[in-house]
């Protein structure tokens, strides 16, 4: 098989099972995509039905209000009638007296005196017998003997010393439901539908006058009848396939219904879900690109050293051009050395001949192990512990082409790959903005230096008429906190100010030391527990905020910029890292007047560590002692695996938990334990450290994980957070080996 045909294999079985992730990933963002407008009509639904109970409820009010007019009290009909006819001045609204009998008394739709219908038309009387007379009933539709519109009625007893003296009732023409639908401001695929107790249709959003009074099918009416409310599927009285979500409205019993066709419900998740299974293959196909380019660069040269090859095997002094690689251009260099000599002497021809192809064996391996790293450097994807695997991978080579090559422009490249490693390991971090904070990756740190630190970052991100003014307490109190999501909650911020201030203003960032005092009951700062706080303000001078938009500030993907502008995602950014740092954070905010935003984070109980000088390179500290090392990602075990070889341990290597535990019950004694925390199985590296400490407290145990959302709550067991240097991990484990041995 040809070296570029293994290069291939090799980065397929890289893409492959990244591929395979990413089709669960899209698979997820359907299922989510569609719980979450599934939720969003069913609390549509369910506020479209209190608002029209608001509504009844309106009505009732106002006939609660006549029922308490003098001249309802004192029994002067004419002057109450008066007073009825200026409430209900509309042929679309009617008052009505009526006795307890049900014969009316008075009708603001006839003049006073006429004569009146002496049986109710509604449904009332049957409700009445259900519920009883004292109760504010509401009727189904029914077609109003005076004026012959299709009404529904309102009813409230007029009680006197708790006998009933009168029923007031009023009178209400459908038509005004169906103003209320139309206010809802329903999307246009949706249909709103409202219907009474027996099923007919009161008002619809679609086709009202097609429909209003007709009842809807029966199968839908049963459901209706047996449910508050819920959700089934369904055939509309045109015919259309829906998705209906119902609710009760308390008042009247009646049902509103929400029904989406079939095809805007699966339109949506699968939009999204298109959207991202798009940007993975375009990154699959990127990566298969990416890999056949550098299979070409990488076997040009070896070809051409080959041909150099041949030509020195046939007494030749080959004719080499320089490929641009060190390492090859170095073998071609001695090979002509080699030809040059040949006629020397034949032995010693044959020992450079031996010693050109030892030399090319090693180039080879050293090929393919870069070009390995290279490609893993620019696999992409959204799963952070496989990205910090591949990256753990890269930087622990890295260091070890570092420490063994005294090159200075290999170790000028080696150097950039390094720092490109590091930016990685950067944007990985973010993935982690909305999760559980990763204790591997906390850091102490002084909150007025970490402001100034990111002043830069801040500085890019504003334009020049919008003046960056730091203040801070000194000394302030050192916080413990992510950096790396510090520094993003700040730059989230400054970019929300700046486009708050269009045309320029002054951002001001304070970090103040402030003692809280306990809080009274529902303060904002209630949340927070008394004790030592810095408090970092972001202020501007901007266009600030109405209630309304600060009331949904928070909301995740809520953003009041253009389409393209905005993602929503800047202030639950920063108020997740105040949560996950155990502060919080608030936002004061009016129009015109500039925004502040405040974030609570807690005194740390250590002071902030200064920061260390670089050092110059060095090389491995040297160690001694049997290191059980557990990893499931075979590029990382391999290469972690030499370099702890190559500092003086002696490694014991086991893919999985089960193995671990297998190999120590099979008489294996590290001195130090260090392990993965994700792995596949039912032993986690959580679990192996506890079995580790019940079985010999004294073993130490070292965890490593690129994200977790378990916690390592074992006493004594540190952990190191993905991609982690190799000279801080031996330097660790050495220690922990030594204790070990102390203690023994």
């Amino acid at each position: 098989m040809r070296i570029r045909t293994r290069l291939l294999i090799l980065i397929l079985a890289i893409l492959v099972p990244s591929f395979i992730a990413a089709a669960l990933a899209v698979s997820y963002v359907y299922r989510e995509e569609q719980k979450s407008q599934v939720q969003s009509v069913r609390e549509a639904t369910r506020a479209f039905a209190l608002m029209l109970d608001n509504e009844l409820q309106a009505r009732a009010a106002i006939l609660r209000t006549l029922a308490a007019a003098p001249s309802l009290r004192d029994g002067d009909l004419h002057e109450f009638y008066e007073h009825a006819r200026g409430v209900a001045p509309h042929s679309e609204t009617v008052i009505i007296l009526a006795d307890p009998d049900g014969r009316q008394l008075l009708n603001t739709r006839r003049p006073f005196g006429a004569a009146l219908p002496q049986r109710r038309a509604s449904n009332i009387g049957k409700l009445m017998q259900r519920h009883g007379p004292e109760r504010t009933l509401v009727s189904d539709m029914f077609m109003a003997p005076i004026g012959k519109l299709p009404d529904y009625v309102v009813q409230v007893p007029v009680m006197d010393g708790g006998t009933l003296r009168y029923f007031l009732i009023m009178g209400i023409n459908v038509k005004s439901l169906q103003q209320l639908v139309r206010r809802q401001d329903f999307r246009g695929e949706w249909i709103a539908t409202v219907v009474d107790r027996s099923g007919v249709v009161l008002a619809r959003s679609r086709n009202p006058e097609q429909f209003v009074g007709k009842p809807v099918r029966a199968y839908s009416r049963d459901l209706l009848n047996r449910s508050q409310e819920g959700v089934y599927s369904s055939r509309t009285l045109d015919g259309i396939d829906v998705r209906a979500f119902f609710s009760t409205v308390p008042l009247s019993e009646w049902k509103v219904l929400v029904s989406i066709p079939v095809s805007e419900i699966r339109r949506v998740p699968l939009e999204a879900a298109a959207m991202l299974a798009g940007l993975m293959a375009a990154l699959l196909a990127a990566g298969v690109l990416a890999a056949r380019w550098l299979a070409r660069r990488a076997i040009g040269p070896i070809e051409y050293l080959g041909r150099s090859a041949d030509e020195l095997g046939q007494g030749k002094e080959p004719d080499y051009r320089p490929q641009g690689i060190v390492e090859i251009d170095s073998v071609a260099r001695r090979m002509q050395d080699a030809g040059r000599q040949i006629r020397q002497a034949q032995h010693e021809l044959e020992q450079r001949v031996a010693q050109a192809v030892a030399a090319t064996e090693r180039v080879q391996s050293a090929l393919l192990k870069s070009q390995k790293l290279e490609a893993l450097g620019r696999l992409t994807g959204g799963i952070a512990h496989e990205f910090n695997n591949l990256l753990q991978t890269l930087s622990t080579a890295l260091q070890l082409a570092e420490l063994n090559n005294r090159d200075d422009k290999v170790r000028g490249l080696i150097q950039t790959c390094k720092k490109t490693v590091q930016r990685a390991a950067a944007l990985t971090g973010q993935l982690g903005s909305f999760g559980r904070i990763q204790e591997a990756r906390q850091e102490t740190v002084d909150a007025c230096g970490q402001l100034r630190s990111a002043r830069q970052l801040m500085s890019g991100a504003l334009r020049e008429d919008i003046d960056l003014q730091i203040d801070c307490d000194e000394p302030s109190w050192p916080v413990t906190v992510e950096p790396l999501q510090f520094d993003l909650a700040l730059l989230n911020l400054a970019v929300n100010a700046r486009d708050a201030m269009p045309r320029g203003g002054v951002l001001r960032i304070e970090a103040r030391n402030v003692v809280l005092a306990p809080a009274a009951a529902g303060s904002a700062l209630a949340a927070l527990a008394p004790g030592d706080y810095v408090r970092v303000s972001v202020s501007d001078t901007g266009s600030g905020m109405t209630p309304e938009v600060l009331a949904r500030a928070l909301d995740p993907f809520y953003t009041t910029k253009a389409q393209g502008q905005g993602t929503g995602l800047g202030l639950p950014q920063a108020y997740a890292f105040a949560l996950q740092s155990q502060g919080l954070l608030l936002i004061d905010s009016e129009p015109g007047k500039g925004t502040r935003v405040d974030i609570y984070l807690p005194r740390a109980r250590r002071a902030a560590p200064e920061a260390a000088p670089d050092a110059p390179d060095a090389p491995l500290p040297r160690a001694r002692g049997t290191v059980l090392f557990v990893e499931d990602d075979a590029l990382v075990r391999e290469a972690v695996s030499h370099a702890l070889a190559d500092a003086g341990f002696e490694v014991l290597a086991a893919h999985d938990g089960e193995q671990a535990v297998a190999m120590l019950d099979g008489g294996a004694r590290p001195a130090v334990v260090f392990s993965d925390i994700v792995m596949p199985g039912a032993v986690s590296g959580i679990d192996l450290a506890a079995i580790v400490r019940q079985r010999d407290p004294l073993l130490p145990v070292v965890l490593a994980t690129g994200y977790t959302e378990r916690q390592a709550a074992i006493p004594g067991v540190q952990v190191l957070a993905k991609p982690y240097p190799i000279e801080r991990l031996v330097t660790l484990l050495a220690r922990a080996a030594a204790r070990q041995q102390e203690l023994k």
